[in-house]
């Protein structure tokens, strides 16, 4: 065999070779996903604090796990009425969220959520009832 005929049967061979050792594809990286809340059913705001005018801003610091379910509420800032932050912690237990995702799969989060309490306006039909049993000494 000729030299040039060798040559001509090895580049072949070297490009095979060379192609069989290309990295693989790197998989398709997957877009991280936020938090994203479901079911926020109000707290129930207590009658005698509504009636009162009574109100203020709770702050709750909650950790959403995986499966979408708060696992931890912890009051992070009182509204300065202790039954409204009851209310609201109680409340949030039971909140719903779409889980945050990172590489595909959902993971813990941890969010501050404010709370509102504002007196109702026009005051709740229970609120006279109290002044009026308040006003007869009871």
């Amino acid at each position: 065999m000729k030299p040039y005929q060798l040559a001509a049967l090895a580049i072949p061979a070297v490009l095979l070779v060379a192609c069989g050792k290309a990295p693989a594809p790197a998989a398709p990286a997957i877009a991280p996903t936020e938090l994203a809340a479901i079911e926020t059913p109000p707290p129930e705001y207590p009658v005698a604090l509504a009636c009162a005018g009574a109100g203020g801003k709770s702050v709750l610091t909650v950790v959403v796990g995986p499966e979408g379910r708060p696992t931890e509420v912890k009051l992070a800032q009182s509204s300065g009425q202790p039954a409204l932050d009851e209310s609201a912690q109680r409340k949030v237990r039971e909140w719903k969220f779409k889980p945050a995702t990172r590489n595909g799969q959902p993971v813990s989060q941890t969010i501050q959520v404010p709370v509102d309490f504002k007196p109702p306006q026009p005051k709740p039909d229970e609120c006279f009832a109290i002044e009026e049993q308040q006003r007869r000494g009871g």
